[in-house]
């Protein structure tokens, strides 16, 4: 049964972004409880009505879920591990950046405590929190994700993918791994730029609706991926590999390092000297697993 009411929280971890999920449960008119190792950071969440505690002991003897929100996996078990005695029967909702295969020991070290234990990973930065436009995603209880729906959309748009309590880190993992390179992009082309005495602004302007109108091409990429015919390119691998030849001899000439653009231009080089430069450059996948 989905909550009817204002389910109070605890939220384990006050960086950045516990310290936005905190706020943005308070100003949803749920009773919240505080808990960071460094002390200091709650100052501003208790006065807007947090309960601050001084011990992760303390925290969790509040009710409703407990969501912790912390460095990474080993912290999770440092803070975790001492008070797991008290979390016998109560809900953990993981939203720390884990790898899957670490939210799976996670689910599986909570099912042998008797915890009832959901995952999720924040698609988000921390101002975006309850605005439009941020999302987490969840896999592992489905209990959990059901009673709770309505406070996880408080906090973003909410989305669960099943049993699995890696499936939803491997979407964010997967999904980071996009960002970070087309953020890399970004920078290459904005050194380049810089050569020229053009600003990363003004270069970022143009950037931006460029990305815009190739990123609609990528439904088309997973159709062939899925299909797994590469044999009637639109442009080929060979093509590729000239245009990157190009990009790394004008790269340099722009005085900037190539270490951007090596790895992608490896892959093609690969391949075209397999013997595959005929086919449709979304064959690249296939170097990659």
């Amino acid at each position: 049964m989905a909550e009817t009411t204002n389910t109070p929280v605890t939220i384990l971890g006050l960086g950045a972004m516990g310290q936005a999920l905190a706020a943005r449960l308070l100003k949803g008119g749920h009773p919240t409880t505080v808990w960071n190792r460094t002390p200091g950071k709650d100052a501003d969440l208790v006065a807007a009505g947090a309960v601050g505690t001084a011990s992760v002991a303390e925290a969790v003897q509040a009710g409703g879920p407990i969501i912790v929100v912390l460095f990474d996996h080993a912290s999770v078990h440092a803070t975790l591990d001492p008070v797991v005695g008290e979390l016998s029967g109560r809900q953990v909702i993981n939203l720390t950046s884990t790898a899957p295969d670490e939210a799976r020991e996670l689910a599986t070290w909570a099912a042998g405590h008797g915890i009832d234990y959901l995952d999720g990973g924040i698609m988000a930065v921390p101002p975006m929190i309850g605005q439009p436009g941020a999302s987490i995603l969840y896999s592992g209880s489905r209990t959990v994700y059901a009673e709770h729906r309505e406070t996880l959309e408080l906090l973003a748009a909410a989305e669960y993918f099943g049993d699995d309590a890696g499936l939803a880190s491997t979407y964010d993992f997967a999904l980071l791994a996009n960002m970070y390179t087309m953020f890399a992009g970004f920078m290459h082309g904005a050194a380049m730029m810089r050569s020229v005495g053009v600003s990363a602004g003004a270069f970022a302007e143009r950037a931006t609706a460029w990305v815009t109108a190739m990123a609609q091409m990528l439904p088309a990429y997973g159709q062939i991926i899925d299909g797994g015919d590469y044999t009637r390119p639109v442009q080929s691998l060979a093509f590729h590999k000239a245009a990157l030849d190009a990009i790394n001899r004008a790269t340099r000439d722009a005085g900037v390092t190539v270490d951007f653009v090596a790895p992608i231009k490896n892959l093609i080089d690969r391949q075209v000297a397999d013997g595959h430069g005929a086919q449709e450059f979304a064959r690249t996948v296939e170097e990659l697993v």
